[in-house]
């Protein structure tokens, strides 16, 4: 398929598409509600569109579909664009098609203090969001950690962030795992926030992510042209008036704040961030003011589509959607690296 002429006017089709998806998922699950019923029922939200909801509507039927799969629809949707959007963002930095945003330590640091929480009940003190917060905090404080590694004078080698990621993403692993083995009883739980879930969302998680992830996409999209310069390399782009180095940290400042805050929800869900970037960079080229936000609503409905198999798959168990992400990522990846290779 040949999209390299794909114009920006396409977006909002594509941003249809992601709707459509939405809908589609709402009406899946373990109880059926047919797409039509839940269409109703959203209508229903809008004042004087009350008359269109039908008698025979069940008030569980509402409950499922508004308090239940809608808030976990939407963060689902958010999640994926913010990890394909920072991997298309950092593919783009470190000039590395197989970047992805865990790759300098977020995922590591989210995770420790994902682990840290549940081992110390820490929902009793700060309520349900607790291990959310305390993923989000440590995230931030291990790319804080990173980039004072990294840093060498006024400027910030790609190679010392990528090393300084490696090593502080093995001592923070290291670190959980210690935890898991000296709290055997909270390891199931541990180990299932590792693998990705959105079986905990709520309305109030929704309402704290949208404007961090929605702001976190757009300022992405606002260096689109700054990242295509500095494809040619960072002294190109400096004598076409690029400031590099704060470039670097803008975007990286940026993703860290938009990853934190979807791995503080959803837990470390893999393959998001690289195989979407990497398969539409193959589809669209490598313009990122093309590449940013197609990447972003791909990245909406890819996550959308598996968290919606990982609820429906087997009847009255929830299969962790980092597994499902990996099932499907993984040979797809490997069947466009050979196709990419076969071409070459």
């Amino acid at each position: 398929m040949h999209l390299k002429k794909l114009s920006i006017n396409k977006i909002p089709f594509l941003i249809l598409i992601l709707i459509l998806f939405c809908l589609i998922a709402l009406s899946i699950g373990p109880t059926k509600i047919d797409i039509f019923t839940t269409c109703k029922i959203l209508l229903y939200q809008i004042p004087g569109w009350e008359q269109l909801l039908p008698e025979n509507v069940k008030e569980s039927q509402i409950t499922i579909i508004l308090k239940i799969r809608l808030p976990r629809i939407i963060l689902a949707a958010l999640v994926g664009m913010a990890l394909a959007t920072v991997g298309a963002s950092f593919q783009g930095i470190f000039k590395n098609p197989m970047a992805d945003p865990y790759i300098i330590g977020i995922s590591s640091g989210a995770a420790l203090g994902a682990a840290i929480a549940i081992v110390t009940n820490l929902s009793f003190i700060l309520g349900s969001l607790a291990t959310s917060l305390m993923a989000f905090l440590t995230g931030l404080l291990s790319i804080f950690v990173v980039y004072n590694l990294a840093r060498d004078g006024n400027r910030v080698p790609i190679h010392n962030l990528l090393l300084a990621g490696v090593a502080l993403s093995a001592f923070m692993s290291a670190m959980m795992s210690l935890l898991m083995v000296i709290n055997s009883k909270e390891m199931s739980q541990i180990v299932f926030w590792l693998l990705g879930s959105f079986s905990l969302s709520n309305w109030s998680q929704v309402l704290v992510a949208t404007p961090i992830i929605l702001s976190g996409i757009v300022g992405l999209i606002f260096f689109a042209r700054e990242l295509n310069l500095m494809i040619f390399g960072e002294n190109t782009a400096q004598h076409l008036g690029v400031n590099t180095e704060q470039t670097k940290i803008i975007i990286l400042i940026i993703g860290t704040l938009t990853v934190a805050t979807a791995v503080s929800i959803s837990g470390t869900i893999g393959f998001v961030g690289l195989i979407v970037p990497h398969t539409i960079r193959l589809l669209v080229g490598p313009n990122h003011k093309i590449l940013l936000p197609v990447s972003a609503i791909a990245g909406g409905i890819f996550m959308v589509l598996t968290d919606t198999i990982a609820r429906s798959l087997l009847n009255g168990t929830e299969i962790p959607v980092g597994i499902i992400t990996a099932l499907c990522g993984a040979p797809f990846f490997i069947y466009l690296l050979k196709k990419r290779k076969m071409i070459s």
